[in-house]
């Protein structure tokens, strides 16, 4: 008998094309932010506020709506994995630590300024489709994995040393985008689509971008 490697996953070239154009995505967000050292006080502050807010209700609520749309045990146990961690090591209060010490607690302002963003987001979420979500949380995940030295570098120039949540997210994130790539391919193969992925699997992921960029687009950021 031939040897056929079935134990072996060989991304197809659409798998490969997904996380190539997602990865431009985070490329192009990251390229846009402002240089830390040309923010203000008041800017840096923004930033790490709105993320919070983002971050801090919705990121365990998202991922329980992945869990929820995805219909192959292998997507379910990689997210349950992910949440089990989320909450086990309690990453909201990791972060609440985090923005507390950066002085950066958001305001009724802050949440204001993402708000049209990111209600969009969570009806997206509630439309519960496997693909889509799971898209969009693998991004998700590898944008603020590659975020993480950007934010520290925001809290150290607010005097901050408290550091546990970016260097946690630094090196965790890496396994959670490689996971949820995986629970995506799962996803992909139960319910193949004949269209082609920008037809139908990035609409979360565009929306979340605009949500990112609501984070730190605030124009009274920089210094004068």
């Amino acid at each position: 008998m031939n040897s056929t490697h079935s134990d072996v996953l060989v991304a197809s070239p659409t798998q490969i094309e997904v996380k190539e154009y997602l990865d431009r995505v985070s490329d192009d967000l990251l390229a846009s932010l402002p240089p830390a050292g040309q923010l203000s006080a008041s800017g840096r502050r923004g930033i790490i506020a709105r993320y919070s807010t983002v971050l801090e209700g919705n990121f365990i609520y998202w991922m329980t709506g992945a869990y929820l749309a995805a219909r192959s045990e292998e997507a379910r146990s990689i997210i349950t994995d992910n949440l089990l961690e989320e909450v086990r090591d309690s990453h909201p209060a990791m972060l609440r630590r985090f923005i507390m010490a950066a002085n950066a607690l958001p305001t009724d302002a802050d949440a204001l300024a993402v708000a049209p963003n990111l209600t969009p987001v969570r009806l997206f979420i509630g439309r519960l489709s496997p693909a889509p979500i799971l898209a969009m949380m693998a991004f998700f995940e590898s944008f603020i994995q590659r975020f993480m030295p950007y934010l520290e570098e925001l809290a150290e120039k607010q005097g901050s040393s408290e550091n546990e949540y970016t260097q946690v997210h630094g090196v965790c994130d890496i396994a959670h985008s490689e996971g949820l790539f995986q629970a995506l391919e799962a996803e992909m193969a139960l319910a193949p689509d004949s269209r082609e992925p920008a037809e139908y699997l990035y609409e979360g992921v565009h929306l979340l971008r605009a949500l990112i960029e609501s984070m730190f687009t605030s124009r009274s950021a920089v210094a004068a």
